[in-house]
């Protein structure tokens, strides 16, 4: 294999420690004829990628596939902008026609796995990420997905579980803290869920999602916010669902004096959940 370019190398470098605008800027010093190279356009749409700009990414795939013809990785960026713009069918045949070329491809698989987890066809999803964790099991790419897969079937336990695993075998990756930040944030642990996203920042400081997750678990770690881990862990709708569903009962079974106590506590913390939280929010960013 023929060894990249001194400009295609340092694209490269540049995408490996989260720096793709520099990646971007290397690619545009590429003479004209090299621009449509299938290794460049790559990188470029990987580059295109993590900067969120899914529909350039797209076009830049498309353009490098009417040149150079099929390619899976291609294939893939393309099906990734698709899906990105909600276009599921087309994401979806896209996908096919790269596992048609690279049927073990596990970037492909795990796509294909997360496209269908979005769609509700949460077996397939299983099954799709099962054939690609046969090909590389500690790949970073078929951790995630099997987080995501987890968290789409309601299996939180399993789904955190997966994630510590991803981070004590790639502790360095800024997506596994953050997949494990997000999955503690889901269980109500918001210490755990602090301390992944507070090392995803670490790692990719660029990332401003990583960053404001991490302020808001920082905020709800804050002791204030103590009795309003019921709403973080199950939603305020269930949580509201919860006391009303009480208090009725208490009333048809004739405990008003019951229930008027709990309707005021629930009346002053409504009004906590109202108030509190914006002022913790500006004190924890004033000291961040």
């Amino acid at each position: 294999m023929t060894a990249p370019s001194p400009v295609l190398a340092r694209a490269q470098a540049m995408l490996e420690v989260g720096r793709p605008q520099e990646a971007l800027t290397a690619l545009a010093t590429l003479p004209a004829s090299d621009v449509m190279d299938p290794f460049a356009a790559r990188l470029r749409c990987a580059a295109l990628a993590q900067l969120g700009r899914w529909a350039e990414a797209g076009e830049a795939a498309r353009a490098a596939l009417a040149t150079n013809g099929p390619d899976p990785d291609l294939l893939y960026w393309l099906a990734r902008a698709e899906q990105d713009a909600g276009h599921s069918a087309q994401a979806e045949r896209i996908l096919l026609d790269g596992l048609a070329l690279a049927p073990h491809d596990v970037d492909l698989l795990c796509a294909y796995a997360d496209l269908c987890a979005g769609e509700g066809q949460l077996e397939k999803a299983a099954k799709l990420v099962d054939l690609a964790a046969a090909q590389d099991p500690q790949a970073p790419i078929v951790y995630a997905t099997r987080v995501k897969v987890a968290y789409a079937a309601g299996h939180d336990r399993e789904a955190q579980r997966i994630s510590q695993e991803f981070v004590a075998n790639h502790p360095a990756n800024p997506v596994a803290n953050a997949l494990h930040g997000g999955v503690s944030a889901s269980r109500g642990q918001v210490r755990h869920a602090y301390d992944g996203f507070r090392r995803a920042v670490a790692e990719d400081p660029t990332d401003d999602s990583y960053a404001e997750s991490a302020l808001e678990m920082r905020v709800a770690a804050h002791p204030l916010m103590l009795p309003l881990r019921p709403i973080l862990r199950f939603g305020a709708l269930k949580v509201w669902l919860a006391v009303v569903a009480l208090i009725s009962a208490l009333r048809l079974l004739g405990q008003p004096a019951v229930a008027l106590p709990i309707a005021l506590t629930w009346l002053a913390f409504c009004v906590y959940s109202w108030v509190v939280p914006p002022l913790v929010r500006r004190w924890v960013r004033r000291h961040w």
